[in-house]
Order: C-alpha cells, then structure tokens, then sequence
C-alpha cells in the first residue's frame, strides 16, 4: 500500500527485547532471590515466563522455594532490579534510539505497553528523547496482562487514538498476540523467544525500524 502520512495514529512499544535488554539483570534477581530460599532458578526457567504475567513469574518463583505472598516476591524482586540498574545507564537496542528521536520528531503518540513493573519502565521512559512516551502501561495497570488484548487496549485509550490505526512493535509470541488480538498492526522484532512465522504483520530487526517503513503498513 501507498504511504499514509496520517498512519500510524500512535505507536506502542513492548519493552524488555524491544527498547531495551533489561532481561539479563531480572533473570539474575530471580537467580539471587531464589537462593536466599534455598532453591534455585534456571535459565529455563526465565525462558518459560518470558512475555508472560509478573503474576505467572511469582508462581513461579513460589514454585522455587520463595516461600511469600505475591505482594512480598514482588517488592524483593523488583528492589533488587532497581538496585542493579541503579548503577547502570539506560541502553537502548541498537537503532531505537535514533527510531524514537524519528517518532518523537513526527509528534506521533507513543507508549511503552510491558508485563513487568511500572517503574522500570518509566526509567526507560525517561531515558528516551525528551517527550517521546506519554503513557506507559505496565503489570499495575491492567487485570488481564498480555496476551490478552487489555494492555494495548488500555494503552490506545488512554493516547485518545483507534487501536486499528496503531503500530505496535513487540519481540514475544505473548506480546504479538495481545496488539494483534487489540486489532493493531505488529511488528515483530528478533526476540529470546522465536514468534511463530503466522503471527504479526511485518518482521524488521532493531536497525530497520524507520518511520517510512511503518508508515507503509498503512
């Protein structure tokens, strides 16, 4: 189709694999906190909640020997994240800086639409060019993580746009499931988790993203 300069009314982004590679320092605050249980978390294991709910993660985590309530898990978890990334500078996925200052520069509405913490992503947000992301949904925002549609759902509400003139760009087959299901186009991105070949619109890498590539979705 033929470039439409009025699409995408808005673009949302998945966050961990598609802003930024934050999974290495949760995988290793998993690792820590089931250890101090006397259990152990395994690289499988943060393969299998990949994409998935923070509450699926907690499950999980019981599951190794973290003998809390949810609420506790999630305080110790997401403090020990927060600690480690304390001393580390945001570092976006090669090309998406340079694909947010594009967004930011058209004055298209963007949001960050993830599983995990609020917080987290609002550092993110923060690190990005200046007035790029004006929502960010995250696990406190929503009853029904993804894939249900209801983040991205919550996320086109709250930007005041159609979710079927959106974009969203994701790397999990959770993810890719949830914007499709919202009635948005997907990009899928290169992930930890390969996405199954029926499942988005478009395949690009980080360094392919470009505004013109978007807009020929439309």
């Amino acid at each position: 189709m033929t470039n439409n300069a009025s699409f995408p009314a808005a673009i949302l982004f998945d966050h961990d694999g598609t802003l930024v590679d934050t999974e290495p320092v949760w995988a290793a605050a998993k690792v820590a906190l089931a250890a101090e249980f006397g259990g152990t978390w395994t690289e499988q294991d943060t393969l299998d909640c990949l994409g998935l709910s923070m509450k699926f993660t907690l499950d999980r985590l019981r599951e190794r020997g973290v003998d809390l309530p949810d609420e506790q898990i999630n305080e110790r978890l997401v403090a020990k994240v927060r600690e480690a990334l304390a001393h580390q500078q945001v570092e976006f996925l090669p090309g998406i800086e340079r694909f947010l200052t594009q967004v930011r520069d058209a004055q298209i509405p963007a949001a960050i639409v993830t599983n995990a913490t609020t917080s987290i992503a609002q550092r993110t947000a923060d690190a990005a060019p200046e007035g790029t992301f004006s929502v960010i949904i995250g696990n406190d925002e929503t009853t029904h993580p993804k894939p249900d549609p209801q983040p991205y759902l919550l996320a086109a509400q709250r930007l005041g746009v159609e979710p079927s003139r959106c974009v969203a760009v994701e790397d999990s087959p959770s993810g890719v499931r949830s914007a499709t299901a919202a009635g948005m186009k997907v990009i899928v991105v290169p992930g930890e988790l390969e996405v199954p070949a029926e499942l988005g619109s478009t395949r690009m890498s980080h360094t392919e993203l470009t505004l013109d590539a978007v807009r020929a979705l439309g």
